[in-house]
C-alpha cells in the first residue's frame, strides 16, 4: 500500500536524524521540556485511533522537507520576482510545487503560498470582491465552514453572507432550493465544498446556478482534495473560477494551503495573496508541499484514496448496524456524521468519553441541530488516519464495535479501560511512527 512509500523512504531521513548537527538530535539537549512534550504527542498518535476527518499523517519524506533549512529563507514575492537575494533555490522548489500541482489537478494557474485554508479563502474573496459584496455559502450547522460567511469570521464581517442548507429529508444538497436562494440574494460569489458533508458534490450543477445569477464560483476542497487528485471524487477545477484547498488533510502534505484558478484571474489572485493578505511564504512548507504532490502523482495514490473511501463506507455501515443513525444514510467520501440523538448522548460527551477510551474524533452539529455547536448532537468520523496505518475493512468493523460499546456505557470506567486496551493492541498491530526515528526526544 501507498503508506509504505513514506515509511520506507528513510535513507536521507536516517542520515539526518543520526547527525548531531540537526534538529532531531539536538532538540533533547537544547530543550528537554519541549522534546518531552513532542514525544508524548508521538506516543498519543501511535497509541490511539485518530478518526478526525480533517487530519492525515504526513509521510517521513514530507516531515523531512517540513524541517529543512528553507525555513531560514525570506522570499517575499514570487519565483524569479523576489524582493530578497539568495532565492535561486527556493525559486526552484516553488516552481516544482506549482508545476506538480498543475499536473495533479489539471489546473490553469496555481498559487502554493497560502499559509492556511482560511487565508486562501480570504485571498480569493479579495481578488474579485469588494467589502459588502454578497457571498452565498452553506450554513455552518449543515456542514459549511466559518470562512464561507459565518458572522464570527472575517468572511461574515467584511462581506454580506447568505446561506443555503441541505434538504431536511435527504440531508443532501438540493439544487432547486440553492437556485431559489441564489436568485433571492443575488450573490457576487457562491461557495461550495464543505467541512462536514459526506456526499459527492455536483460541481457542474453549482456552475449552472452561478451562471444563472452571474456569480463567481469558488470550490473549497480542503477535505476532499486527496480524493479528487486520485479521481475517486468529482473535480471542480473545470467548473469553478477558484478552487482552494489545504494541503494537510486528505492531500497528506504539510500544514498549509494552495489556490487554483482560471488563467484570467491569475494576476488578481497572486496580488491578493501577496502583498494582499500575507507576507513572506513559508518556503520549508512549500518544499514539503512539492513532496506531497509528487506522492499524490504516484500510481499507489489512487488505491490508497480508494481504500479511505472503502473504509469510510464500511465504518458507516457497521455503526449503523450498531444502532447509530448516519446522517444522509451513508457516505461517498472520507467522513461520516453520526447522529447520537437516539443514544441520549451529546456530541460533546461522546468526544470526551471516546477520547478517554483512546479514540479521538470530534463533536459536530448535524443538519438543523437543536444543540449549540459546542455541545452538538453528533460526531464527525473520518478514515484517512487509520487508512494510512494500513487498516482495512475488517479493522473498521472492529472500530465500530469499540465506538458502540463506549457510547452504550457512558461513564462506565471499566468499559472505557477495556476498550482503551483493545485500541492499544490494534494500534500496535498497525504502527504509525517509530520512536527510533526521533533520537534526542
Amino acid at each position: 500500500m501507498f503508506w509504505v512509500f513514506g515509511l520506507l523512504n528513510i535513507s536521507v531521513w536516517g542520515l539526518i536524524l543520526n547527525s548531531k548537527m540537526v534538529f532531531g538530535s539536538r532538540l533533547g539537549e537544547v530543550d528537554s521540556e519541549v522534546a518531552g512534550i513532542i514525544r508524548k504527542e508521538v506516543e498519543r498518535q501511535n497509541n490511539q485511533l485518530q478518526l478526525i476527518a480533517s487530519e492525515s499523517p504526513a509521510s517521513r519524506a514530507v516531515l523531512e522537507a517540513s524541517a529543512c533549512v528553507m525555513t531560514n529563507k525570506y522570499a517575499e514575492g514570487y519565483a524569479h520576482k523576489r524582493y530578497y537575494g539568495g532565492c535561486e533555490f527556493v525559486d526552484l522548489v516553488e516552481d516544482l510545487a506549482v508545476e506538480r500541482a498543475k499536473k495533479l489537478f489539471k489546473a490553469e494557474h496555481v498559487n502554493v503560498q497560502p499559509h492556511s485554508g482560511s487565508q486562501a479563502n480570504m485571498a480569493v474573496y479579495f481578488s474579485v470582491l469588494k467589502p459588502g459584496d454578497t457571498i452565498l455559502g452553506m450554513d455552518l450547522s449543515c456542514g459549511g465552514h466559518l470562512t464561507h460567511g459565518h458572522p464570527a469570521s472575517f468572511s461574515g464581517k467584511l462581506f454580506k453572507p447568505c446561506y443555503y442548507s441541505v434538504n431536511r429529508e435527504s440531508e443532501q444538497l438540493d439544487f432547486g432550493e440553492i437556485l431559489k436562494v441564489a436568485r433571492e440574494c443575488k450573490p457576487k460569489m457562491i461557495v461550495c465544498g464543505y467541512s462536514a458533508y459526506p456526499r459527492f458534490i455536483d460541481f457542474k450543477a453549482f456552475r449552472e446556478v452561478a451562471d444563472d445569477v452571474g456569480a463567481f464560483l469558488m470550490a473549497d476542497i480542503a477535505h476532499i482534495a486527496g480524493l479528487i487528485a486520485a479521481g475517486v471524487h468529482p473535480s471542480p477545477v473545470e467548473y469553478a473560477d477558484f478552487v482552494t484547498t489545504t494541503t494537510h488533510k486528505t492531500l497528506r502534505g504539510p500544514r498549509g494551503a494552495m489556490i487554483m484558478c482560471k488563467e484570467e484571474h491569475a494576476s488578481a489572485l497572486d496580488k491578493a495573496v501577496f502583498p494582499g493578505v500575507q507576507g513572506g511564504p513559508f518556503m520549508h512548507a512549500i518544499a514539503a508541499k512539492a513532496v506531497a504532490f509528487k506522492e499524490a502523482l504516484t500510481p499507489e495514490w489512487k488505491s490508497y484514496q480508494q481504500q479511505i473511501v472503502k473504509n469510510a463506507k464500511t465504518l458507516a455501515s457497521a455503526l449503523a448496524g450498531k444502532g447509530c443513525r448516519i446522517v444522509s444514510g451513508g457516505t461517498d467520501n472520507h467522513l461520516m456524521l453520526v447522529d447520537l440523538s437516539s443514544k441520549n448522548v451529546t456530541g460533546k460527551d461522546a468526544e470526551t468519553e471516546l477520547g478517554e477510551a483512546g479514540i479521538t474524533l470530534n463533536k459536530n452539529t448535524i443538519p438543523f441541530d437543536k444543540q449549540k455547536p459546542f455541545i452538538a448532537s453528533g460526531i464527525r468520523v473520518g478514515t484517512p488516519c487509520v487508512t494510512f496505518r494500513n487498516m482495512k475493512e475488517g479493522e473498521m468493523k472492529v472500530i465500530a464495535d469499540l465506538i458502540a460499546r463506549v457510547l452504550a456505557s457512558k461513564d462506565d470506567g471499566r468499559i472505557k479501560s477495556s476498550v482503551k486496551s483493545e485500541v492499544k493492541a490494534l494500534c500496535d498491530r498497525f504502527p504509525l511512527y517509530d520512536l527510533k526515528w526521533l533520537p534526542g526526544l
